[in-house]
């Protein structure tokens, strides 16, 4: 394997970028998307000199709405999709939805509609750049849009509780529900193919304006996906979808329990005698869709911690190691260019650390979990790296002002006499929290858009370890004081980002 200098992960230019899920932008409906706010905020970004849009895991989510739970991990969320793209291109007419039909959400009738319309004007020219979508992502459209239409049919149940034919994905009657569900999936193909036209026209767009766009890749994949139900060989269970562990992580600051994520794990034995062909289809993909890649949980790239599926909490889990030396030496060869970002947040051990620096990987920092009042503390500015990112906080924090209110959190009289600071409101505090992590050495500082806005603890995107009002936040334009981008503007001149 290459020296890590010659590993061509990520440029270090100095800039910075905003944390900003597109299901948070404003909009009439139930989630934002990417439609006019999506354009309107990549030109509010410009504005203010950021370069970097981040953002969490773009694909359908289940009932729970989280994107680290995803029933594919290529295909994206149909939630996002632009309604008004849809009413441009004609293949929609709102005015015809019809509003009574409870058991269908307003979006879904519409894109319901556009899809109908969409096959029945038959347009040459569109239906050519179906068919050239459809084959370009033949390696999972297929395999997904035949298992969510099985999953409609089926109410929604798990793959798991299917019959047993579909469930052991039996040739024959995979064959014969193709068949029958043949309008249900062109349906589905036609959502991709849409979703995946309005996101690269997203991402020009934010090229033409100088903004990288920022993606976030769950190291796991969600037990009911289409991943699992399809290539199960790549997952250590058995073909009915029982597993003896899942994964999870120990207990920490987060959790006294640990976090019992359920997911299925790896059969990395399989994995790396097919050269770790899943894993290279899977960036791929993300590759299509962002300039950087933030691969969530790296340290499970050195060890997953595998727990008993019988337990309820994460407790009894041990340190399984990984092969991820080798997954990463076979990613490097095989795309040559792979600008990867490592989550590298929690307890980090040396060789977590040493197959980063391997690859030449940027890690994090967060100037939340910096100030318990010692002065080793790896997140505080004085012991940051020119090779990383540093975050005020990320989405599985509460706001900065949420945290700076709950002297639980931190140690205050250290933060106030390390960032030298007087007689001040917590917004003021924010403030100065925001320009520590825009004056630090790490080559890119990413700020939540509710840091920008000042927001408390009640706009906060994800509680970890819990259920309930996570990831549903909205911010609105009437949030954004009339002087942020005057100072934010100011701070990237001074900072020189």
């Amino acid at each position: 394997m290459s020296r890590a200098d010659d590993i061509d992960s990520l440029q270090r230019r100095r800039k910075a970028g905003v944390l900003l899920h597109p299901t948070s932008l404003p909009g009439p409906l139930l989630n934002g998307d990417i439609g006019h706010q999506a354009y309107r905020f990549i030109e509010f970004l410009a504005s203010c000199g950021f370069k970097v849009w981040q953002m969490l895991p773009l694909g359908p989510t289940h009932e729970d709405k989280s994107p680290y739970q995803c029933m594919s991990s290529h295909a994206g969320n149909p939630e996002l999709i632009s309604l008004d793209w849809l009413e441009d291109k004609l293949w929609l007419d709102t005015d015809k939805i019809n509003l009574s039909e409870t058991h269908k959400s307003y979006r879904q009738q519409c894109l319901l509609q556009a899809g109908n319309n969409f096959y029945q004007v038959n347009n040459d020219d569109w239906l050519k750049k179906i068919k050239l979508f459809s084959v370009k992502h033949n390696d999972w459209l297929e395999d997904f849009s035949l298992f969510m239409s099985l999953k409609k049919k089926f109410h929604n149940q798990p793959w798991y509780l299917w019959p047993a034919a579909l469930r052991h994905r039996d040739k024959k009657a995979l064959a014969a529900e193709t068949e029958k569900l043949q309008h249900s999936i062109k349906q589905i193909v036609f959502e991709q193919f849409v979703f995946f036209k309005q996101w690269h026209e997203i991402r020009q767009y934010g090229k033409q304006h100088g903004i990288e766009l920022f993606g976030d890749m769950p190291i796991f994949v969600a037990k009911d996906s289409a991943d699992v139900w399809a290539q199960r060989e790549n997952f250590l269970m058995d073909a009915d979808g029982n597993m003896e562990f899942v994964s999870g992580v120990p207990p920490d600051a987060f959790s006294d329990t640990g976090q019992r994520w359920g997911n299925p794990l790896y059969d990395w034995t399989f994995m790396q005698n097919t050269r770790f062909s899943w894993w290279k289809h899977r960036f791929a993909t993300q590759l299509e869709l962002f300039d950087i890649v933030r691969l969530d949980h790296f340290r499970g790239l050195e060890a997953c911690w595998q727990i008993p599926d019988a337990d309820d909490t994460a407790i009894n889990g041990r340190w399984v190691e990984t092969p991820g030396r080798e997954l990463l030496a076979e990613l490097f060869e095989y795309f040559h260019h792979l600008p990867l970002i490592a989550e590298d947040l929690g307890v980090i051990t040396d060789k977590v650390i040493e197959l980063k620096k391997a690859f030449n990987l940027p890690g994090m920092k967060v100037l939340q979990f910096a100030f318990d009042g010692n002065n080793n503390n790896p997140h505080l500015l004085h012991r940051h790296d020119p090779d990383e990112v540093v975050y005020t906080g990320t989405h599985d924090n509460d706001t900065s002002l949420g945290w700076l209110r709950d002297e639980n959190n931190y140690n205050r009289n250290f933060f106030i006499q390390y960032l030298d600071l007087k007689q001040q409101t917590d917004e003021d505090n924010v403030w100065s929290l925001i320009r520590h992590a825009m004056l630090s050495v790490s080559f890119l500082c990413v700020l939540p858009m509710q840091d920008l806005l000042l927001l408390d603890s009640s706009h906060r995107m994800n509680t970890p370890g819990t259920i309930g009002d996570n990831w549903v936040w909205r911010f609105d334009w009437q949030q954004l004081k009339p002087d942020t981008v005057e100072r934010i503007s100011h701070l990237m001149a001074l900072y020189q980002r």
